[in-house]
């Protein structure tokens, strides 16, 4: 399943976030591997300061896996299903691991891309 993930990073962790970043150390020991590399280079900021991004995970569990990574860096506000479950392949069960090959993502990620700014860009200069 797809998820948009809506998240503030915490105060005083915008260094350690962005060096885990580029020392590609962010998710270390996670299942999901690059898979928060990725979510960080497409994520974007809004003006009510939350990153967003579009995660595939498939726990039974939004994030189950994924969280205790992000919630060292971030405070998780929202997390809500990207698209009706009912369309998702891998989460009505006609084809497991769907997820990995499906457009659903992109077309999201296109439409985000287009608000807000560049997550990264942002977290650079605030680092600083």
């Amino acid at each position: 399943m797809r998820y948009l993930v809506r998240a503030r990073v915490k105060p005083g962790r915008e260094k350690a976030l962005l060096k885990a970043i580029e020392n590609r150390t962010l998710g270390r020991g996670s299942v999901a591997g690059d898979e928060y590399l990725r979510n960080m280079q497409n994520a974007r900021l809004y003006e009510d300061q939350t990153a967003r991004w579009v995660e595939i995970c498939f726990c039974a569990t939004p994030l189950q896996e994924e969280r205790q990574y992000w919630e060292e860096y971030f405070d998780l506000v929202k997390i809500q299903d990207s698209h009706g479950r009912r369309e998702c392949r891998d989460w009505n069960g006609s084809e497991a691991w769907a997820c990995i090959d499906c457009d659903c993502t992109e077309r999201l990620e296109q439409k985000l891309a287009g608000k807000g700014e560049c997550f990264l860009d942002v977290l650079r200069v605030k680092a600083g």
